[in-house]
């Protein structure tokens, strides 16, 4: 397990954690706080990741939990 934190574009912070799956996949589940105030809780999978670079894996964690949060609220 991967821990991951950031902010998203609406000011949304946020924390959990991402694993590998089976067959490329990356599952990832935060909890969003805004101004420190439980904001909600996501959860996803980011495909295609088989023998891909940490780094790039990351990014593309960052990238699926922005644009989950951005696009429900």
């Amino acid at each position: 397990m991967v821990d991951v934190t950031g902010k998203t574009s609406n000011g949304c912070t946020y924390e959990g954690d991402y694993r590998p799956g089976s067959a490329g996949r990356v599952h990832w589940s935060v909890t969003f706080r805004r101004n420190g105030d439980y904001a909600g809780m996501r959860h996803g999978i980011v495909h295609g990741m088989h023998g891909i670079e940490e780094a790039t894996v990351d990014a593309a964690v960052h990238g699926d939990i922005e644009s989950i949060w951005t696009q429900a609220t």
